[in-house]
Formats: structure tokens, sequence, C-alpha cells
């Protein structure tokens, strides 16, 4: 019975991502503490390899349509694949199953989730403020951030934060890139979002691995979810207003953000 309900899970979370692009990390992590009891250094740990996994599929899926800009990729990476190797040092060094870091990851996660509400509330209200399509020979423009360092220093804090909670890549990121980027369209932005989360969930979620910090049968489970969720919801995309589904989202994740921090 046990089993089902971590499927049900991965499908759940699987078809909230197909409907947004939104909500992986966000919802699956508070899902596993609040209602399996897993502790938050193996939710955090799992559910990175399990964003890895999930966000591999949309990656080649946009590859495949030209939508990613590997530069912007490439930018943000630079900046938080060296802070999540040494965050994930620095957890080694004090041990992930702890109290004072199970007590910072919890507290961490909950601003991260109110974060990611606020970011997906704005989305919901505001609509699609990216431009639809970037002017002929702008190509190379549209993909330079407002000042070089900036996808750096942002990429070192979502960095931080995706390995410190599995929160940040989602939502974080593609206002992040809304604002770094101005001139590129939203389908490249999200494109890039997802793009970049895989190598940083990849990396964040194996060296977790190497501290004991991944449930593996766990995993399988939620994978095995996720994926038809994630097809099912990119199929019904198109007749579920996104809007109502961002707000409902928002919500959720803030109510969760004050309880974790209430923890």
């Amino acid at each position: 019975m046990h089993d089902f309900a971590f499927i049900f899970a991965g499908f759940f979370v699987g078809l909230i991502v197909g409907l947004t692009g939104v909500g992986g990390g966000s919802l699956m992590t508070p899902i596993l503490i609040f209602f399996f009891g897993v502790k938050p250094y193996m939710a955090v740990g799992t559910d990175l390899l399990f964003a890895a996994f999930t966000k591999m599929g949309g990656t080649i899926k946009s590859a495949r349509a030209g939508r990613v800009d590997w530069r912007v990729v490439a930018h943000l990476s630079a900046g938080s694949i060296p802070a999540a190797l040494i965050t994930l040092f620095l957890l080694n060094q004090v041990g992930a199953a702890s109290a004072k870091v199970q007590n910072l990851m919890t507290t961490t996660l909950g601003l991260a989730l109110l974060l990611t509400a606020a970011a997906t509330l704005y989305k919901a209200v505001r609509g699609k403020t990216a431009p639809s399509s970037v002017p002929a020979g702008q190509e190379t423009l549209a993909a330079t951030p407002r000042h070089w360092s900036l996808p750096l220093l942002f990429g070192a804090v979502i960095g931080t934060l995706v390995t410190l909670t599995s929160v940040g890549a989602g939502a974080i990121g593609v206002t992040v890139l809304m604002i770094l980027y101005p001139m590129l369209p939203l389908p490249r932005i999200v494109a890039a979002d997802i793009a970049y989360a895989v190598p940083l969930t990849l990396v964040a979620g194996l060296g977790h691995a190497s501290l004991g910090s991944v449930d593996w049968p766990l995993l399988a489970k939620l994978l095995a979810g996720s994926l038809p969720g994630i097809w099912v919801g990119s199929h019904l995309m198109l007749r579920i207003p996104e809007r109502v589904i961002r707000s409902l989202l928002s919500v959720l994740l803030a109510y969760a953000g004050v309880k974790l921090i209430a923890l």
C-alpha cells in the first residue's frame, strides 16, 4: 500500500510539472517530509536525483526543438555547480544527518518555498511578460546578461539553495532568468532553466548519494509515477487554465513553507 502511495505522489508531482513546468522539488520534498515522515536530509537527496531524471526528458525535448540557449546554461552553471560542490563539502564535514544540519535544511527549505510561492504567484498575476521572439540579428544580444557577473552570482545562490533544499531551480530560476535576460523569449527562458537544472541536480544528487542521503528504492517508485504524470500533464496543458493552477500552487507552497519554518 505504501509503495502505491509513493507512485501516486510521483504521478501527482509529475502532473503538476507537466502542466506548469514548476513544482518538482518544491512539491516533492515537503510531501516526503510531511506525508511520509522521511527525514529532511534523505528527502532532499532523493528529490535531487528525482528532479535530475524528470528534467532530463524535458531538456532533450527542448534541445531537439532548438530552444535551449547553451550560453545561458553555461553562464548559470559556472556559478551554480561550484557552489553545489562547496555546499556538499561542508555538509560532509558537518554531517548531513546532524540535528543542526536538519534544522538548517528545514528552515532554508521553508524560506525557499516561500520564495518559490512568490515567484509562481508573480508569474500567474503578471502573465507572460517576456518577449515572444527575438528580433532578427539580435540572438547573441538576447543571450547576453545585464552584467557578466550576475549569472555567476545568482547561479551560486541557486546552487547553494538547491543543494541544501532541492528547491530553487524552478520558479525562482525562471524569475531570475527573466530579470537577467530581458530580451530572451519565455519558451527559451523555460528551456534554459530546465537544461541548467539537470547538471546541477545531478551533481548535487550524486553528492548526496555519496553522503548516504539517497533512498534508491524510494527514488524508483517516485520515477515510476512521475514519468507518466509528466506525459499526462503536458497533454492537458492546453485544456486547463495555467493561471488557476499556478495561483493554487503558490498558496500550497506558501503553506508548506510556513509549516517547515515553524517546525
